[in-house]
Formats: structure tokens, sequence, C-alpha cells
């Protein structure tokens, strides 16, 4: 595996998780334990498009040929995968989110470690 190749599949599965939010809005909320209303839909509109958004980026990131900007690009996923790993533990310190959203922490840390790997450790960016 690569940047390039990290980058393609964390492109795939994040838009996956931004249509999936914005066209079953309660789906993966649903999944962990969290029940969302649909007055509490605009929540998870607002999340998938964040989701879409990182998807872009990280499609659009692929071919980045100046190691800076690569280097950016890699610690934007990793801080937006510590920040939300961190907002699903307190979900959970609160009482409000199953313990299956360990689950996802989990996963979320992984993929800080691939974007480590990947995207800080190797000279070469491609």
């Amino acid at each position: 595996m690569n940047l390039r190749v990290l980058l393609t599949l964390h492109a795939l599965v994040t838009f996956a998780a931004g249509a999936v939010l914005i066209a079953a809005p309660g789906l993966i909320p649903g999944a962990v334990g969290v029940r969302v209303t649909p007055d509490a839909y605009l929540v998870c509109y607002l999340l998938g498009a964040a989701e879409l958004a990182m998807a872009f980026l990280s499609y659009a990131g692929r071919d980045l040929r100046d190691p800076e900007a690569a280097r950016l690009l890699t610690w934007t996923m990793i801080v937006f995968h510590a920040c939300t790993a961190a907002v699903e533990a307190y979900a959970f310190a609160r009482a409000t989110a199953d313990p299956a959203i360990w689950a996802n922490v989990a996963l979320r840390l992984a993929v800080i470690a691939l974007f480590g790997q990947y995207g800080l450790r190797r000279k070469e960016q491609s």
C-alpha cells in the first residue's frame, strides 16, 4: 500500500458514510445505540456533508506531487479522525452511546496509524 491507495480507499469509505448519513440519517447512529428523531436529522445531514467533503479531499489529493501539500493533507486526515474518535469516546463517557462505539474508535485509531505510516513516515509520498 502507499498514500495514493490509502487516499483512494479513504475517499470511497468516507463517501459511502456521507451518502448514508444523508440518505438514511438514523442508520449509522443507530448502529451504536443512538436514536435520531426526524427533527434532529439536520445534524446527520451536516455530518454527512463533512464526510463528503473529506471524501473529496482524499480523492483530489491522490496525485499530489508536493511533499508539503501531501503532509498537510495527511495531517488533516489524522486530525479529523482523532477528533471524531475523541468525541465518540466523550459520547460514551456521557452515557449517550452504546459500548459498540468502541469499534468505531478502534477503526479510527487504525486509520490514524495508516495515515501516519503512509503519509508521514515515508519520504516518498506516492
